[in-house]
């Protein structure tokens, strides 16, 4: 898709050297050039920031991968070079990750895989899911109110049935093409030999108050004296690599049966003071769901940026997601309400009018996600199918709602008139995640995000991994004050309900993908990616330019700012609408590949994100 404002940057057109990993010519001299098996050599170790830390976006032709760690996004970028489809280099990169950046996520959590050969977009849900054992009270108190958020987090409780690697066996067999074996060695080599312990997982390690109650996981990741393990420090992880090998050999059998399967059911279930129900037969029984994914189309007037009339198709995860459901209805609300043709202000940032209309579509999403959205296998949508949320109609409707002043807290409307018979879910806290985007030289492309939820999980590593805490995703409350269930409480076999956004877009002319991306952060991804999307598709930026803007959001409540990042007068103009404003960190970790235009020849455009250590590799 030529893009107008990639012709008139000055881009290098070439990957740049960020965090010391990206590319160098001894990196890409020890890549592995086999179409038939991958050869993996571990790269020089990376130290990077784990604050913001300038990046200067990508350029590639043939294929990119952009991933949270420069040590996940090189052996991604093995995998492709050697020959290796999207969804080979998406496993390489996942297993790394849950070795360097195991507070996010790995193979004792979730993801949500969104793949697209051509434009055929296919969903795969590798979401945890709620043991036979559990019922919808697993998180209220004697006194019939719910846990506190960490007190349900932390122990065996709060452990779901993992579905990551089961999903991503599924989604190598239909689209692979290295052998499954090859694809884990990165990380067992990794693991084995070491890693460099980076800035960020050092600074989470220092402000985490629960891990270390863990003796397995203080053993790992502290020193004797009960510090953090210091940056640059060398560690290795032979459990892993052991797992891995026996998950290389026998498949997601050698996770969900056996010994592995009886070491994490221990686990969860001998916690002494918060217990799960988790069984060996809730780990022998997971299937992989693949789901049709939610596509709609978003048509863009001609707008104050300089920006011509288009169209495109967003495709992303339906439920037991939120995030497809509610980043379309932002951005399709918008598109009804002045800010469809504002531009960025004279500083380049989003202007007070701008973040009005936004913040109140925002809240007007969210009061529709907390009533409806929950597993499709165990809630209808309203009116039986999905895409009534995002019915440009039902959004038009919605966009009337916006006023000049803030509306604060916005009620659910009723795309379909369809009884309701459930309550909203109460807000409670989101957290984690890590986000991969790839596309190959195939002509594949995916979005996955990943999580184990909670930063560090459920605190409780089992055979060199953590384990998930998925299922305080779930509402804690079952039901409201008036006795009606609340759609994402807890149910045997159900998955908890989502914010995680990974997204592909297509444009509507020619049918070609034009991006990939999605970012971790809880309930906060949906905005983070509605950002993305609109400063690429909606401003003309890089992918690197528009990740690089200030964060912004409401959860239906106060609108949020990133801390530091707007000026005053932006701020008291909002408050002069009457909106609660405040300023905090809000930390994504975007990723994003977009195709562009640049001196008269198509590449793929990356950007990852300053607050975090991701790269983008490719050739």
């Amino acid at each position: 898709m030529p893009h107008t404002a990639f012709a008139r940057l000055a881009l290098s057109l070439r990957p740049a050297p960020v965090l010391g990993v990206v590319v160098s010519a001894a990196l890409l001299a020890a890549c592995g050039t086999s179409s038939k098996d991958l050869h993996y050599q571990v790269p020089a170790q990376p130290e990077g920031s784990s604050g913001y830390t300038e990046k200067p976006g990508w350029a590639t032709e043939k294929f990119a991968v952009a991933a949270a760690n420069p040590l996940a996004t090189d052996a991604g970028y093995q995998v492709l070079k050697a020959g290796g489809s999207a969804i080979d280099a998406a496993i390489a990169v996942q297993m790394v990750l849950g070795l360097v950046e195991p507070q996010s996520s790995g193979i004792g959590g979730g993801a949500f895989l969104l793949h697209a050969a051509g434009n055929k977009v296919e969903a795969y849900d590798g979401r945890e899911t709620a043991p036979a054992a559990a019922t919808e009270n697993l998180f209220l108190k004697a006194d019939g109110k719910p846990m506190a958020f960490h007190d349900a987090v932390v122990g065996g409780r709060s452990v779901g049935t993992p579905g990551a690697v089961r999903m991503l066996e599924l989604a190598h067999r239909e689209h692979g093409k290295l052998p499954w074996a090859s694809l884990l060695q990165p990380a067992i080599a990794l693991a084995e030999q070491g890693f460099k312990v980076s800035p960020r997982l050092h600074t989470l390690l220092s402000n985490e108050k629960f891990l270390s109650a863990d003796p397995v996981a203080r053993a790992y990741f502290y020193s004797a004296d009960g510090k953090p393990l210091p940056v640059g420090t060398l560690l290795k992880n032979p459990e892993y690599a052991q797992v891995l090998r026996a998950i290389a050999k026998d498949g997601s059998k050698a996770l969900h049966e056996g010994p592995v399967a009886q070491a994490i059911v221990d686990k969860v279930r001998s916690h002494p003071t918060n217990p799960g129900v988790l069984s060996v037969q809730d780990l022998a029984r997971y299937q992989p769901k693949k789901r049709a994914a939610l596509c709609h189309d978003w048509n863009l007037p001609a707008n104050a940026q300089g920006m011509s009339a288009r169209s495109y198709q967003i495709c992303g995860f339906p439920p037991p997601s939120s995030g497809a459901i509610a980043v379309g209805q932002i951005l399709g609300i918008l598109n009804h309400t002045p800010a469809a043709t504002m531009a960025l202000g004279s500083d380049g940032l989003p202007t007070a009018d701008w973040l009005h209309f936004y913040t109140e579509a925002s809240r007007l999403a969210f009061a529709d996600r907390a009533l409806y959205v929950a597993d499709p296998d165990f809630v209808q949508a309203p009116g039986g199918n999905w895409l009534n949320l995002l019915n440009n109609r039902y959004l038009q409707s919605r966009a009337q709602l916006i006023g000049q002043q803030s509306m604060k807290v916005a009620q659910a409307g009723n795309p379909a008139a369809y009884r309701v018979s459930h309550a909203p879910m109460p807000e409670q806290i989101e957290y984690g995640t890590s986000h991969i985007s790839i596309v190959d030289a195939h002509g594949n492309a995916l979005a996955m995000t990943t999580t184990i939820e909670d930063q560090f999980g459920s605190r409780q590593m089992v055979k060199g991994f953590l384990l998930n805490n998925e299922l305080t995703d779930f509402s804690m409350a079952p039901k409201a004050a008036d006795g009606h269930p609340v759609a994402s409480r807890v149910v045997p076999g159900k998955r908890p309900r989502s914010s995680m956004a990974p997204t592909l877009v297509f444009d509507k002319a020619t049918g070609q993908l034009v991006m990939s991306a999605g970012s971790p952060g809880g309930a906060q991804i949906i905005h983070y990616t509605a950002k993305t999307l609109q400063g690429v598709l909606g401003w003309g930026l890089t992918p690197q330019q528009a990740i690089n803007l200030p964060n912004f959001s409401s959860l239906n409540g106060p609108t949020l700012l990133e801390a530091q990042r707007f000026p005053a007068a932006t701020i008291e103009a909002l408050k002069t609408r009457g909106a609660e404003v405040k300023e905090q960190e809000l930390t994504s970790g975007l990723q994003a590949i977009t195709r562009g235009t640049a001196h008269g020849k198509t590449f793929w455009f990356g950007g990852a994100d300053p607050r975090r250590e991701g790269v983008v590799m490719g050739d």
